[in-house]
């Protein structure tokens, strides 16, 4: 996880438009027009219906597009070329510049060394209904789907919408981005699309690079659902930075990412990269929310990274919630700041389950916090299960310095022949306190290990260190959380994740009141959508018996 702002930033710079596109004249025709592209076409036709269709996307991009207007292709012929919606053309919220297919199925654009479809420096454009594939040049440089502003000013870009397509063969599958101290878009939305097989990432938000001392961000009110990133492999030849993720969002402010999931990336990562790639992951961002979504079988090439969620460098006000992560390389959730600077501070990561994870690097475990200045980070309501890997076993949570105000309550925490969290020197309750969480070993010795010391057992630990008191009071349990799966369930797909959900009582209601005794919003329902009730159980579920 020893990732940059500016790694991550250089790595978006060369994802720049390829050319302003489309002629600058000005088209009239009122109200609007829908121009049809077809392999029977003829470029010398008047391209307003189908029988009148144009045959080339070069022909489409010598016409400007206004508000209202349609620019559809037929569905399952292919295209060469690109669609570059200029600075000249602009359409609205409610009038959009509208890109996409007619008849039966997707049209396919095939982009040779260019982007497949570009939005430069203008908004009130919708893509959807299209498959966009990339050759040669493309996948070393280019975004598939490409918006990038550098317009001065900082004035946002308002509405474009990406729906029901499918990309690859880019190094950036959808690409929005915007350039030093010009604008970037907002109210973006992704939706309904398969992110594949593109060499660094499936989906990227970028800008500038960042300021602590004044922040600001290229992006607003950004939402992506319903998204499959995965297979983009990463290149083991980029050792400049990591290469091989699925979901990025940088330089955002309000972003979601919802009921997506990242599977099977960084298969080809280098091995010598700096850093490694992530399933889903945030930087430089504010206000961004990650939940319900699965990040599984990700991979990276070097001995870092390789998780399923993260919140990295300059994140703040940010939430990780009801997710499920499995069978990464890396851990299944993280925190990482790579500057003492106090921009990454008071995140939440709760109501998630992790498990299986470490496949690679069990050193990090189901949950690592660490960097140079993480500070008001709360961790509540989660099960980190840590199975043995095939390189050896892991703890559930992995605590290095570099943190200040770390809470960590109500949790589950459940190792295979390792100790339950490993802590470094220097950590006091002033840089983290965990209090109301279950230890659970199932196979091995119960450990804990803190600032170089192994506790055998709960009581030795919470009077050494004084960890795990709340209210004056000895707490946490010790107990088996009685998981349906067994005491190490196998999860393999999002299915699977009600193996984890505890069938017997023992565990219900027994979780500190987080409101009552700390002020914290404690959510009213758990990970799979259950009243979680007051007080709540340990862990991310309601245990299915309560009585």
């Amino acid at each position: 996880m020893n990732r940059t702002a500016a790694a991550t930033a250089l790595a978006a710079a060369t994802l720049l438009i390829a050319g302003t596109g489309c002629s600058a004249t000005p088209h009239y025709a009122p109200p609007s027009t829908t121009y049809y592209v077809s392999p029977d076409g003829d470029d010398r036709s008047a391209g307003t219906s189908p029988g009148e269709a144009w045959r080339s996307l070069a022909r489409a991009e010598r016409t400007a597009l206004d508000a209202g207007d349609k620019l559809l292709l037929k569905g399952g012929a292919r295209f060469a070329g690109t669609l570059t919606v200029g600075e000249a053309e602009a359409g609205s919220a409610d009038r959009p510049v509208v890109i996409g297919s007619y008849g039966g199925g997707r049209a396919t654009v095939v982009a040779t060394g260019t982007p497949g479809l570009s939005v430069h420096n203008t908004a009130g454009v919708e893509i959807r209904d299209l498959k966009v594939t990339g050759k040669g040049s493309s996948y070393l440089r280019e975004g598939g789907i490409n918006l990038y502003s550098d317009l001065p000013g900082g004035e946002q870009l308002d509405h474009v919408t990406v729906s029901h397509v499918d990309v690859s063969g880019f190094r950036a599958g959808i690409a929005v981005g915007g350039a030093e101290g010009s604008a970037g878009f907002m109210n973006v939305r992704v939706s309904e699309a398969q992110l594949h097989d593109n060499k660094d990432v499936g989906l990227l938000t970028y800008g500038p690079d960042f300021n602590a001392a004044r922040p600001s961000y290229a992006h607003q009110n950004i939402l992506v659902e319903r998204v499959e990133a995965h297979h983009n492999t990463g290149d083991p030849k980029t050792t400049e930075t990591h290469s091989g993720n699925g979901i990025i969002l940088g330089g955002v402010r309000d972003a979601t990412v919802r009921d997506s999931s990242a599977h099977d990336n960084g298969t080809r990562a280098a091995a010598a990269a700096p850093a490694g790639p992530v399933g889903i992951w945030a930087y430089d961002a504010t206000e961004v929310l990650l939940e319900h979504n699965t990040s599984f079988r990700n991979h990276t090439g070097n001995a870092v990274d390789g998780a399923g969620f993260g919140l990295d460098s300059n994140v703040s006000s940010s939430t990780i919630q009801y997710n499920l992560a499995f069978q990464n390389d890396g851990p299944g959730y993280y925190a990482y700041a790579s500057k003492k600077n106090g921009a990454h501070r008071d995140n939440t990561i709760r109501y998630n389950i992790a498990t299986d994870n470490g496949r690679k690097l069990p050193v990090n475990g189901a949950l690592a916090i660490h960097g140079e200045d993480i500070r008001d980070l709360d961790i509540y309501q989660n099960t980190l299960v840590m199975s043995d890997s095939p390189n050896g076993p892991g703890p559930a949570i992995r605590l290095r310095e570099g943190q200040t105000g770390v809470t960590v309550r109500n949790n589950i925490l459940v190792t295979d022949k390792a100790p339950l969290i490993t802590a470094e020197k220097g950590l006091g309750p002033r840089n983290v306190i965990l209090q109301g969480n279950n230890y659970s070993t199932p196979a091995g010795s119960w450990s804990i290990d803190w600032a170089a010391r192994s506790y055998p057992d709960l009581d030795t630990w919470r009077t050494a260190t004084g960890q795990e008191r709340a209210d004056g009071r000895p707490s946490g349990l010790s107990v088996d959380p009685c998981f349906a799966g067994g005491e190490l369930p196998d999860i393999r797909s999002a299915a699977d994740a009600s193996l984890i959900v505890p069938d017997c009582a023992v565990l219900a209601g027994k979780g500190l009141d987080l409101r009552a005794l700390f002020d914290t919003d404690p959510g009213t329902v758990d990970y799979f959508g259950r009243a979680a009730g007051t007080p709540p159980p340990v862990g991310a579920a309601v245990p299915s018996v309560t009585d």
